[in-house]
């Protein structure tokens, strides 16, 4: 049985993997498209609106979808009441963002951004259908229909975000992408996953949920509004172009981030919880994980900061060169995002969420102080940039002094299983940067850099036989001996 779990898990990764960085390539293409034919003012606007809209969509999970993955036993009471808690929840966000939207125009100097977060804020809804499904999806670990429904709604809502960018729409393409992604999302998972609410509810349950689910909704507010705060900050401080550079800057190590280390959070919390029980079995699991992911983020990461310039010139066109700084300095602070994900998951995963909690207290309460530091002493927002740096730094000392006692699996033990991977990405970027010397136009200097990164990554990987190198190799050989074995049958 145990074994049979691993094989899903893994074969769930893949997919979950496949999904990930199929919508995150196809987002990357749209987003590069766009970013041709708006102006970075343009983003700037919408990157202040999201700040709500993010703040709200975690009011809508309000920690429930994370309560039904981790519970044992959930039958179709907990299914339907979380269901319309959920919807409820949105509706009553929605009606606060509408009322709410000209104060917040007036707040930041713009009258405009009233209609378009009124506009925005639809989404929450949508949201709010399918979040059983979701949590469905994950409890079954069904990511092949994720990873279907996902491919299918990036692509439409491409499509006509790059449509109405072309007829000159300006921010309101964007918005119309958000809606139509997140609209045709519910429809596709709707029609996918086949479980529908039953007029069947219970407060006893829904309590239930919450006692746990509370503060793991208390922890992602923390999160997200402290996420968010640099933005708010930016765009309220500094011009709507700034705020551009540096959302653009950001979003494009962010999206190799999620495509990785999104996929291993997906399937990472219901494994763990299957083996919660037994700890010697989740340290295992969870050292693997941030063995896997910190191979495979911290290269990309440090690819990317290395071939920056050509790649936003090629790309992005000069006028976005501004935003190459600030891409760098993302690269650093989400190559250490695996580390937060695996010690997070697995206090998640034993129920801790007081744990959990605790340590978003801890984390918000320095961060906060590091943020106000950069903003009132430095006044620069490449200060606000590195400070974000150095939150997350201590973030991951933070995040695993916890699991030192619960799992016997500390900072200094992780450290060492991501050494090896760190080691090599670093010989990796020194290698690309010093290849971006070479006065060759972008297009053929990032073909080389990413060749050469790739081939020095992956060859010193193989040459050092590296544990997950190794276990990634025997990952995809395992599946592929699986698929041939059912194409037989």
């Amino acid at each position: 049985m145990r074994e049979q779990r691993g094989k899903q898990a893994a074969a769930s990764f893949l997919f979950k993997l496949a999904e990930s960085v199929g919508t995150q390539g196809i987002s990357f293409v749209v987003s590069v498209v766009l970013a041709r034919l708006l102006d970075p003012s343009d983003y700037g606007v919408l990157t202040m609106l999201t700040v709500f809209i993010a703040v709200s969509q975690v009011f809508v999970q309000s920690g429930l979808n994370t309560a039904l993955i981790q519970k044992k036993d959930v039958d179709e009471t907990d299914l339907s009441s979380v269901f319309y808690v959920s919807l409820g929840i949105a509706v009553v966000l929605y009606g606060l963002l509408f009322l709410l939207a000209p104060a917040i125009g007036a707040f930041f100097a713009m009258e405009a951004l009233a209609p378009v977060l009124r506009v925005l804020a639809l989404i929450l809804l949508p949201g709010a259908l399918i979040s059983v499904q979701n949590a469905v999806i994950a409890r079954e670990m069904a990511f092949r229909r994720l990873m279907t429904a996902s491919l299918i709604c990036t692509t439409l809502s491409g499509v006509v975000g790059i449509a109405m960018a072309a007829a000159g729409a300006g921010y309101w393409a964007l918005v119309a992408q958000q809606l139509t992604s997140q609209l045709s999302l519910a429809l596709v998972l709707l029609w996918l996953v086949k479980w529908r609410p039953r007029a069947l509810f219970s407060w006893a349950r829904v309590r239930g949920l919450i006692r746990f689910g509370w503060k793991l909704l208390a922890s992602s507010l923390l999160e997200t509004g402290y996420n968010n705060l640099r933005t708010a900050v930016i765009g309220k401080k500094y011009a709507q172009e700034t705020l551009g550079f540096y959302n653009r800057g950001k979003q494009f190590p962010e999206l190799v981030m999620n495509a990785v280390n999104g996929s291993i959070q997906s399937v990472m919390l219901p494994v763990l919880a299957d083996e919660q029980d037994d700890v010697s079995r989740m340290k295992q699991m969870m050292r693997r994980s941030v063995m896997v992911s910190s191979f495979l983020v911290l290269p990309m990461m440090a690819g990317l900061a290395a071939v920056a310039e050509p790649l936003v010139r090629l790309l992005l066109t000069d006028k976005w060169l501004p935003c190459v700084p600030f891409l760098q300095i993302c690269c650093i602070d989400f190559a250490f995002y695996p580390i937060h994900t695996a010690n997070l998951q697995a206090i998640n995963a034993m129920g801790r969420s007081d744990v959990f909690l605790r340590l978003e207290l801890i984390k918000k309460s320095y961060g906060l102080l590091i943020l106000a530091a950069t903003v009132f002493l430095f006044d620069s927002v490449y200060a606000i940039a590195w400070g974000a740096v150095a939150s997350t730094l201590l973030a991951a000392v933070v995040n695993a002094s916890p699991n030192r006692k619960l799992l016997g699996y500390g900072y200094l033990e992780q450290m060492r299983d991501v050494l090896p991977a760190l080691a090599l990405s670093a010989v990796m970027f020194a290698a690309v940067w010093a290849l971006g010397q070479l006065p060759l136009s972008p297009l053929p200097l990032l073909v080389l850099q990413v060749l050469a990164g790739a081939a020095i990554y992956g060859g010193l990987a193989l040459l050092l036989r590296l544990e997950s190198m190794r276990y990634l190799m025997d990952m995809l050989r395992g599946l592929a001996a699986r698929r041939r074995g059912e194409a037989k049958a």
